[in-house]
């Protein structure tokens, strides 16, 4: 039997009205709205009505998704064509001023796009998979995600934990996040220990 991905489920519960869903779909996706928009060099008004604009297309499409798995892609597309619309309505309707640099729009690279998406979408997995861990895994995991990291000898008095025990425990925590469904789904069941290492600390 397959189970539906947490972004299909997602999608689901929300065209079924689930307020709770689409809450989570708001919040979730919201940062790579605003960092579309932010590359675009929109003007306040106009970056806040291209962010209203996305999320109305939003319930109108949402129940017409081939593909509840490319949301986020869906998302990102969208409000890039917003965007592209709202420069345009403005250069129909404003003169040209090639003295006022800052407000000419700037070319956007389709690659910058994708890798914000792509970072996104890696944050949001960690954040689901952290949250499916162990208390113990969590607080280990957070005290060694701080900035600048904490020595072992301050984590041990932190946890009460023994130094020689937390690299061990660590890796374990780390073995266990990688297999959480968040992280499963994100990397198509395939280990990313390094981006995973990177992300949490890994000495």
């Amino acid at each position: 039997m397959t189970h539906a991905s947490p972004i299909a489920s997602l999608v689901d519960a929300a065209n079924d009205g689930d307020q709770r869903a689409w809450n989570e779909i708001v919040d979730r996706y919201t940062p790579l709205v605003l960092s579309v928009i932010y590359q675009h060099r929109l003007r306040p008004a106009d970056a806040a009505d291209v962010n209203q604009t996305l999320w109305l297309r939003l319930v109108e499409q949402i129940g017409r998704l081939r593909d509840p798995e490319a949301l986020p892609g869906w998302i990102a597309t969208t409000t890039r064509n917003e965007c592209l619309r709202m420069l345009k309505l403005q250069q129909r309707t404003q003169p040209f001023d090639p003295q006022a640099t800052d407000e000419q729009p700037v070319a956007v690279d389709q690659g910058d796009v994708e890798a914000e998406l792509l970072a996104a979408e890696r944050r949001q997995a960690l954040r689901d998979g952290f949250d499916m861990l162990s208390e113990q895994c969590r607080e280990l995991l957070a005290k060694l995600m701080a900035d600048p990291p904490p020595s072992y000898a301050d984590v041990g008095r932190q946890l009460d934990m023994p130094i020689g025990s937390i690299g061990p425990t660590r890796i374990r925590c780390l073995n266990k996040l990688r297999k959480t469904p968040a992280i499963l789904a994100f990397t198509g069941g395939t280990p990313e220990g390094g981006v995973l290492g990177a992300a949490l600390g890994q000495r």
